[in-house]
């Protein structure tokens, strides 16, 4: 991984330096739930933050809402030491938790005033039917909190992050237990803010909605990263690929033309090739299966992707990938 920036490089919307949590207890004794994490996500990017239960994802997102005290490190929000400006850097990011946290008591539309007014937006200045309009609450915008469904729920969480205008939008597993209509409109509006210069730190445990999504991507493990790049380099890494080949005759076993190669013959007279694009160019495998006589009906491949990745990182037995 690439040494972290300055943390006051105007490129970088977060920073963090060696950031370390250690919750201590009496009967259990100290749990590090973040050890010596270092990360730059850059500003206008489109961050994603994957892991396991229990990686550290959330208590990083704690720490740089102010919500958890780190044990030691630095953490720099939009150019503000959470520490020496801590009201600067609260103020330059917006989280949607995970737990959906409402007071059934407040209407959306006192909900969002009332936090409008926590971060000190004045009320000329205030968005609330704009904010309303985008994750489609408008209709509901005057009906008490507990009258929402769950997905208006998770809208109304997203329209509070987004009261005072932040920087940096960060959305803690955003799309947990809600339906695919909701997650494609929530996906469709913060693509549109990150597309307008909005910072998004994402974590996810859609694996396949990170890769889409995404332009660079930190995996965390047992509170360290082990991984830092682009979508499409983390893909890489693998180098891994599947040819499987339709044949247009029965097979009983693997040629001798195929014999250097990884082959296996399954049913319906597929012939499945796995190999390492880096050190097998598919015109040789190609050339070998037409020297064995086989004739393609059919062809498909299988490229490795950010799953394969994420289980190969995350292993419990401390393989190394």
């Amino acid at each position: 991984m690439a040494a972290v920036p300055p943390p006051l490089d105007p490129a970088i919307a977060v920073a963090l330096r060696d950031l370390t949590k250690v919750y201590r207890s009496g009967r259990q004794g100290a749990k590090t739930a973040l050890d010596a994490v270092s990360l730059a996500v850059p500003r206008g990017s489109f961050f994603g933050l994957l892991g396991p239960n229990g990686a550290g994802k959330s208590t990083l997102i704690n720490i740089l809402a102010g919500l958890a005290t780190k044990t030691a490190g630095q953490a720099v929000v939009w150019g503000y030491d959470i520490d020496s400006d801590p009201r600067q850097a609260r103020a330059a990011i917006g989280v949607v938790p995970q737990e959906l946290m409402i007071d059934p008591f407040f209407t959306p539309r006192e909900a969002l005033e009332i936090h409008a007014g926590y971060f000190g937006v004045p009320a000329a200045e205030r968005r609330t039917d704009e904010i309303f309009a985008a994750v489609g609450l408008t209709e509901v915008a005057d009906a008490y909190a507990r009258q929402l469904s769950g997905g208006m729920r998770r809208r109304l969480m997203v329209a509070k992050a987004l009261v005072h205008a932040p920087p940096i939008l960060v959305l803690d597993e955003p799309t947990a237990g809600v339906d695919v209509e909701l997650r494609h409109q929530l996906w469709t509006y913060v693509r549109a803010l990150n597309a307008g210069g909005t910072t998004v730190l994402l974590t996810t445990h859609y694996l396949e909605e990170a890769e889409q999504l995404c332009d660079r991507i930190a995996i965390i493990d047992r509170g360290r990263v082990v991984a830092c790049d682009t979508t499409a380099a983390l893909v890489k890494r693998l180098d891994h690929k599947t040819l499987t080949i339709t044949a247009g005759e029965d097979i009983a076993a693997v040629p001798p033309a195929l014999a250097r190669f990884e082959v296996e013959i399954k049913p319906f007279r597929r012939v499945i090739v796995r190999y390492r694009p880096s050190q097998t160019p598919i015109g040789a495998i190609l050339a070998a299966v037409q020297a064995a006589g086989i004739s393609i009906h059919d062809l498909t491949t299988e490229e490795a992707d950010l799953e394969d990745i994420f289980i190969e990182l995350t292993r419990k037995d401390g393989r190394a990938a």
